[in-house]
């Protein structure tokens, strides 16, 4: 059987009405915040399905996914996720250059490379890190307590997926500062993201060993997998930017969380309105 999900905070019963129109069908499950439809496999085919979810999402504002098969979580056995802007709700070398009055100048390389724009991602991170050159060492610690928060609903989702078995990878180009105490605070099984390098107390604007960037984090997940004794086939990726799409690519589902458009457009599910635990309702 397929299956179209829609979901939203506060899915409004003119929405779930009008689908039920379009497709002859009522909800197999409906509570406040979803409905779910399962249709026999020819009633649409992929590609339909598909641009029915995206015309449903764009005209509705609301989370529409079309799955012609529905998986369950027995068919994976790791969940990986980016850090900033997905797993937690900032970006952390925007808010640590706030701190130090360069946030203007990190924040437009940033965007620019999650958009894709600047495709030397290894350069934008130099150019971004040097410019944070001679920031104390304890403005991450202070940011990390200030600023630094958990996006809605991810922990419900790395239970749900711990549950199942399924072992938990944070990859990011971010930095270890904030991934190693994530790791430890929601006790996930690995943790990879770039090292800072620091010298009297001080970032020196530069970066120690290999550089996170999209082709690693795929090598990553790769790695990961094998080393857990799976095919990436079996891992589920969760993701926001450009420099996700090559892990999302080798990965059996990937989920793009209020994602750029790009990452969206490539992606398996998209995520666009609900918090992370919408995922959860993807997979059986």
């Amino acid at each position: 059987m397929s299956r179209l999900t829609l979901q939203h905070p506060a899915l409004a019963a003119n929405v779930v009405s009008a689908v039920n129109r379009e497709l002859n069908a009522e909800p197999a499950l409906r509570h406040p915040s979803l409905a779910q439809w399962r249709l026999p496999e020819k009633s649409f085919a992929a590609s339909a399905g598909r641009e029915l979810a995206q015309r449903l999402s764009d005209s509705h504002q609301v989370d529409a996914c079309w799955q012609a098969s529905v998986k369950t979580w027995s068919d994976f056995r790791l969940i990986a996720f980016d850090m900033d802007s997905t797993l937690i709700t900032i970006e952390c070398i925007d808010e640590m250059a706030d701190y130090f009055g360069k946030k203007p100048e990190v924040a437009a390389i940033t965007e620019a490379a999650m958009r894709g724009e600047i495709t030397d991602y290894n350069e934008s991170l130099r150019r971004r890190v040097a410019l944070l050159a001679q920031m104390p060492a304890d403005v991450m610690d202070r940011m990390y307590r200030e600023r630094l928060r958990l996006t809605p609903g991810v922990e419900q989702l790395i239970r749900t997926a711990q549950r199942a078995g399924l072992k938990v990878l944070l990859v990011s180009g971010g930095f270890t500062f904030f991934a190693n105490r994530l790791k430890e605070r929601l006790s996930l099984d690995f943790a990879r993201a770039n090292e800072l390098e620091l010298a009297a107390g001080k970032l020196t604007g530069n970066l120690s060993g290999e550089i996170i960037n999209a082709a690693v984090k795929k090598r990553i997940v790769q790695e990961t997998c094998a080393q857990i004794g799976c095919l990436p086939a079996q891992a589920i990726v969760v993701g926001d930017g450009a420099n996700d799409l090559q892990m999302m690519s080798v990965a059996g589902a990937s989920i793009a969380y209020r994602a750029k458009p790009i990452v969206r457009q490539q992606a398996m599910y998209a995520i666009n309105y609900c918090g992370l635990d919408a995922a959860v309702n993807f997979f059986e």
